[in-house]
């Protein structure tokens, strides 16, 4: 069956197509894909996964063109970016 497995960074995208057989788990996907080598900054132990943007476990088992993806870690929380941008719109308008 096939899959795809995807991983972004700010300035590049990798996506690997894969033909895998019925039963193949996330985490055998990731593998196969080679993108831990590529990219050995990626620790799964930390790194959340996802099929089509729904966070899932390393064990899922995948269907007929799932799109596996990576998740980076965040950098910044999205609702201290938020905050911070309120405060700065509230002083402009004083």
């Amino acid at each position: 069956m096939k899959v795809e497995v995807v991983y972004a960074l700010p300035e590049e995208q990798s996506l690997i197509a894969l033909d895998v057989q019925e039963g193949t788990t996330v985490m055998e996907a990731i593998v196969l894909s080679q993108l831990l080598n590529k990219y050995p900054e990626i620790d799964l132990n930390t790194y959340k996964v996802g099929i089509f943007s729904k966070v899932t476990t390393l064990t899922a088992v995948l269907r007929e063109f799932d799109r596996v993806e990576i998740y980076r870690p965040l950098k910044i929380d999205p609702k201290e970016i938020r905050r911070k941008k309120a405060e700065k719109n509230k002083k402009l308008t004083k």
